[in-house]
């Protein structure tokens, strides 16, 4: 047991290899493009609106079609039924998005110059974090909008989850939800370091044997 463990600590401390840092230093760009796209799209259509409005939830704001205009129709309708507005003010817990992203931009650099397999095991486990939790927050949040409904609100509704992934129907609006490219350029980067990790594990497991 004490062998196999030596092994695996000296495996940790392996440099990687110079293919595996430039490929990280590869994988910065699609972090840094996240912030040129949206991460989420939550989007409504009714018979009083054939055309549909949406909202795109960036990292470090929130934007709708026909120029901003979607939005304000949107927490328009939210304010008969007692919903809060959507918007970056009641987005707030999300604000640490941003500077979560750029540090995992600064610690993919680090790992790339100068890091060892130890070090790339902390990035990959670090990232995941950060991309659990901000789903998480994102879902919490769309539970409270759905659940703490005014109660003098001009139309009483049921209070609902509303769509997270996919469509659901909400009173006689068919809402769906679903990622954009910005979430997909996080899932490029994290399915890229976990790619390196895994080619590192596989030469090491072959070189103990």
């Amino acid at each position: 047991m004490k062998d196999a463990l030596d092994r695996f600590y000296h495996f940790l401390d392996q440099p990687l290899w110079p293919a595996a840092r430039l490929v990280l230093v590869a994988l910065v760009i699609p972090l840094i493009l996240t912030f040129s796209a949206p991460l989420w799209r939550i989007s409504l259509v009714a018979p009083q609106y054939p055309q549909g409005l949406y909202i795109d939830i960036h990292a470090h704001k929130v934007d709708g079609g026909h120029g901003g205009q979607d939005v304000r129709e949107i927490n328009t309708l939210n304010h008969y039924i007692g919903m809060h507005s959507i918007d970056r003010a009641a987005l707030t817990d999300l604000d640490w998005i941003p500077f979560a992203l750029g540090a995992l931009v600064l610690l993919t650099l680090r790992v790339a110059a100068i890091g060892d397999v130890r070090s790339l095991v902390d990035l990959v486990v670090i990232s995941g974090y950060v991309a659990s939790f901000a789903m998480a927050r994102f879902v919490y949040r769309l539970w409270v909008f759905g659940h703490e409904l005014a109660p003098e609100a001009p139309l009483k509704v049921a209070p609902f989850t509303p769509a997270i992934f996919g469509e659901k129907q909400v009173a006689n609006f068919a809402t769906r939800s679903f990622p954009q490219m910005g979430t997909a350029f996080v899932a490029l980067f994290l399915a890229g370091i976990v790619a390196v990790l895994a080619v590192h594990l596989v030469a090491g497991r072959r070189a103990a044997r």
